[in-house]
């Protein structure tokens, strides 16, 4: 869809006003149908809650979740449809009361679907109700009725941590999503021009990530790209996620570049799944930290620190996914590592630094800026010779 903006006017603009209305981030409507300042503030206001991208405009990212936003638990009836599954703050309240009664589930992500059907089913079954996998009041009652199962911790956060460590520290045979950002007709996300040359995001992003695939593989991992150099069309992010989830994938790295109206903004940033809510992928997280120190430390970039979002290439991956925004292309400064082949070498070898430790257990951690890369390639290269 075209972003809906300041200055426009019509039914959907009358309907984001209402549901803003709705969640108190805007006064009464009053019928009137334009997207004007207030209403661009409030659309801010949301976005920045929901750890969405905040620049005041109705894309289909923010519609989603102004959509899902109307919705609290047990106002509708909850079930499972294959074909065009429900979403809502409903859904993730469920899901969240269900994680902190201890049932499995996956991440709570806003999205009814067969985990979620399942979970829903366990618990009827325990409590003496119909294990139809649907949410209507009898359920929704049973559940405001009910403390929590588990205590000691966030049961999503012991599981997945531990699932992740299971596999050890090695990385052959891992399975990893590399994901270069934007690609595809007219998708080239930041373009500079700079003298005689165009410089883009999706290029270099791809550049980075052929890199990071080719010294992953070499160090014994199975390593996928969401996307080739000149893809046909354009794929979303919703896309990339299921691609990565078909695939089984242990993690994922998306690589993009920020840019700014300001020149002078500079640096590394990498984010995380996370809600406001204090949902969030523990591993996800430390990955992000690890990405990012050792970013910092390998290359001297401004540290930007880590951030949680909800977008869904964070959000509808069933594994670790972050996504690394590796400095801004509108900065002369960043621009100049960026465009240096010797520089993304760096910058590859830090973000291979930071998934070998992912995998090692936090007490044999070891320092950031210490791990040298090249004999993650020996070890692979000598763990398939005794194969």
């Amino acid at each position: 869809m075209r972003p809906i903006r300041r200055g426009d006017q019509g039914p959907a603009v009358a309907e984001i006003k209402t549901i803003l209305n709705t969640l108190g981030l805007l006064g009464d409507p009053d019928g009137d149908a334009e997207y004007d300042t207030t209403t661009e503030t409030a659309v801010r206001a949301f976005q920045q809650s929901r750890g969405l991208s905040v620049d005041g405009k109705v894309g289909d990212e923010t519609w989603r979740a102004l959509d899902a936003a109307r919705w609290r638990l047990g106002q509708r009836a909850l079930y499972h449809s294959v074909t065009d599954p429900l979403v809502g703050d409903d859904v993730r309240q469920l899901q969240e009361r269900l994680l902190e009664m201890g049932y499995d589930l996956g991440r709570a992500d806003g999205i009814y679907s067969g985990y979620t059907a399942r979970a829903v089913a366990q618990f009827q079954r325990e409590v003496g109700l119909v294990p139809d996998g649907s949410c209507g009041p009898a359920t929704v009652n049973a559940l405001r009725r009910l403390g929590r199962k588990v205590v000691g911790g966030r049961p999503l956060m012991l599981r997945e941590t531990a699932a992740f460590h299971a596999s050890g520290p090695a990385l052959v045979g891992k399975k990893i999503v590399v994901d270069p950002g934007h690609g595809g007709p007219g998708d080239t996300g930041v373009v500079v021009p700079d003298g005689p040359l165009r410089w883009t995001e999706a290029d270099i992003a791809f550049d980075i990530a052929l890199r990071l695939e080719g010294r992953l593989a070499a160090a014994g991992m199975r390593v996928h790209l969401t996307r080739g150099p000149n893809p046909g069309e354009t794929m979303t992010n919703a896309a990339r996620a299921a691609l990565a989830n078909d695939l089984g994938a242990d993690l994922l790295i998306s690589i993009h570049l920020d840019g700014h109206q300001n020149p002078a903004a500079d640096g590394v940033a990498t984010y995380h799944y996370g809600t406001t809510s204090g949902v969030t992928s523990t591993v996800g997280e430390r990955l992000a930290g690890l990405v990012q120190r050792e970013i910092v430390a390998r290359t001297g970039m401004r540290n930007c620190q880590t951030h949680s979002k909800t977008w869904d290439l964070l959000r509808l991956t069933r594994m670790p996914a972050v996504r690394v925004d590796a400095g801004y292309l509108t900065s002369p400064a960043d621009r100049s590592r960026l465009v240096d082949p010797l520089f993304r070498d760096r910058m590859v070898e830090a973000i291979m630094a930071a998934v070998q430790r992912m995998y090692y257990p936090v007490e044999a951690d070891v320092p950031t800026g210490s791990i040298d890369v090249s004999k993650l390639r020996a070890a692979a290269a000598r763990a398939a010779a005794a194969h």
